[in-house]
């Protein structure tokens, strides 16, 4: 039985290293580091990758924030239901990507934009999904989905994107 764990363990630490040393697209991540559109992901506390495969972005609507929220409204809690089916019925991990208005300073909106990733985070833990199988980042006010300003575009900004990990 021993050699067996051995064996599985010696087999999964030459899978990883062999994927760690794979390239992937430089939109979602290059040799340098980790990126997604062409803008770098914070560096971890772990010091680890967050991406371990090339990214999907845009098959799921993003969950709309209130402003200086955290909350998952009633109205976007069936977005992460669906994220959590189709989780269900795959193998792929799931990277979650936080963001806000450019209201208040970058250190607080990466930490809200944190936040918001984790809420998110929580939710899909609470359908059902491994936490393992889900990362989360913030980007702040970094990308916004609309940079012009007033109360529509600021709304537009805070939310939590998905990106599958294949």
């Amino acid at each position: 039985m021993k050699t067996l764990r051995f064996g599985n363990f010696v087999c999964l630490t030459l899978l990883v290293a062999g994927l760690a040393s794979c390239k992937t697209r430089d939109q979602f991540g290059g040799a340098d580091g980790d990126y997604i559109n062409g803008v770098p992901l914070p560096e971890r506390r772990d010091g680890a990758s967050y991406l371990g495969g090339n990214v999907s972005k845009g098959q799921y609507p993003p969950v709309q924030f209130g402003f200086d929220s955290v909350e998952i409204g009633a109205s976007e809690a069936g977005k992460v239901e669906t994220v959590a089916q189709a989780m269900k019925n795959s193998r792929s991990d799931i990277i979650i990507a936080g963001f806000t208005d450019e209201r208040g300073t970058e250190e607080y909106n990466r930490g809200l934009g944190e936040r918001r990733a984790q809420a998110v985070r929580e939710k899909l833990i609470g359908l059902g999904i491994s936490g393992a199988r889900i990362q989360t980042v913030s980007f702040g006010e970094e990308m916004p989905v609309d940079s012009g300003g007033g109360e529509a575009a600021w709304a537009a900004n805070r939310r939590a994107e998905f990106g599958l990990i294949r």
